[in-house]
């Protein structure tokens, strides 16, 4: 019998202005530290804290490749182990930061996750998406330990375009619908057990939160300011749906969304825009209340999240092309196996086609 488990990180810090705090975290850890972080971070965002020309000594800034492949974290680890650091910052956004928890665990030392935009729930989890150098899906990669600090900084994201905000919400509003599929068949959570009551509560807050604040949150983003509600989504995007997913499961929209990389011109979308259009697409498939489907539709088009092919740049897909993102989405060590409904590509396919034929329908008719 596998144990009921929740995991967490070890601290969630979220402020305006919370980066300036990273030297003293950075002490708290270890004494020699190695940023990870994006070109635009190095490049707009480092230089605006005075503090770190204060530790130059201590820091080592690397930039990040751009993909978080088998590759990239061997380059990293290297220069942890040629430099003999003992903790690694990671800056940017989801692939950054799971390169630098992948690096991290690999080497043994602390991580400190500093998410630059709130687009994913990667910064709270003890797990990490690998992908090949081309960015297609490759494995997941699940760390000992969640980050020891997630710093989060509302001045940052506030700064950057809604968009990453808006697929944030794309990846946490399907953190519910999965998490009561796997309570619903009784299936293992993302850390190697069944949800606990905690995991579950945070999971339907996260979707609350959303319906809720979602729409405010955008329109402050859009003017770049930071709001009450600006602030709730930002920690349903991070904190409730890092805790909710990964203490309560997957199920199939985030299987479709590792199947839709198997097509090329999916590979400019973000994460939380392929899991919405999963998220549509599974409720197809397991025959949810339609009154809640039209709600979660309704929700993705007053924010801007996908509904159709056409917003995944997939307009001219073929039959055999759902086929082969339909064939990927129901590998055996996916997360679809979750649902408690017959999981075979051809349902798959007709899922995909009725979320994006409804989608069409609506905006026909709105």
């Amino acid at each position: 019998m596998k144990p009921f488990k929740a995991v967490f990180p070890g601290k969630y810090i979220q402020a305006e202005g919370a980066v300036a705090r990273l030297p003293e975290l950075i002490k708290l850890l270890g004494n020699k530290g190695l940023i990870l972080a994006s070109p635009t971070v190095i490049k707009n965002i480092l230089p605006q804290y005075t503090t770190f020309s204060e530790w130059k000594e201590s820091l080592i800034i690397s930039e990040f490749s751009g993909e978080c492949s088998e590759k990239e974290v061997e380059r990293v680890c290297a220069v942890i182990r040629s430099e003999k650091l003992d903790v690694i910052i990671g800056m940017g956004g989801g692939k950054t930061i799971d390169t630098a928890k992948i690096a991290a665990d690999k080497t043994g030392i602390p991580v400190i996750v500093a998410p630059t935009i709130a687009s994913t729930d990667a910064p709270c989890s003890g797990c990490a998406v690998v992908y090949s150098q081309n960015g297609v899906f490759d494995y997941v990669y699940y760390q000992k330990l969640n980050p020891q600090v997630v710093l989060v900084d509302t001045k940052i994201i506030s700064a950057a375009p809604s968009r990453f905000l808006v697929s944030g919400m794309g990846d946490a509003l399907a953190t519910w619908f999965e998490a009561r599929s796997c309570e619903r068949t009784n299936s293992e959570n993302a850390c190697g057990g069944y949800s606990t009551l905690t995991g579950l509560s945070i999971a339907k807050l996260c979707y609350e939160t959303l319906l809720k604040y979602g729409m405010s949150a955008k329109t402050a983003n859009d003017n770049h300011i930071i709001t009450p509600a600006f602030n709730h989504v930002v920690e349903a995007n991070i904190l409730l749906s890092g805790i909710g997913f990964e203490s309560s499961g997957l199920g199939a929209a985030h299987a479709i969304h590792n199947g839709l990389t198997a097509l090329e011109q999916t590979h400019g979308l973000y994460h939380g825009e392929k899991v919405a259009f999963g998220l549509l697409a599974s409720l197809h498939l397991t025959d949810n209340d339609p009154f809640e489907t039209e709600t979660v539709y309704q929700f993705c088009e007053n924010i801007g999240l996908p509904t159709t092919f056409r917003e995944i740049n997939m307009n001219d897909v073929c039959y055999d092309d759902l086929m082969k993102v339909a064939i990927a989405t129901c590998r055996p060590e996916e997360s679809i196996h979750h649902e408690a409904c017959d999981i075979q590509p051809e349902r798959v396919v007709a899922a995909m086609i009725a979320a994006d034929a409804t989608g069409l329908l609506r905006k026909k008719q709105y």
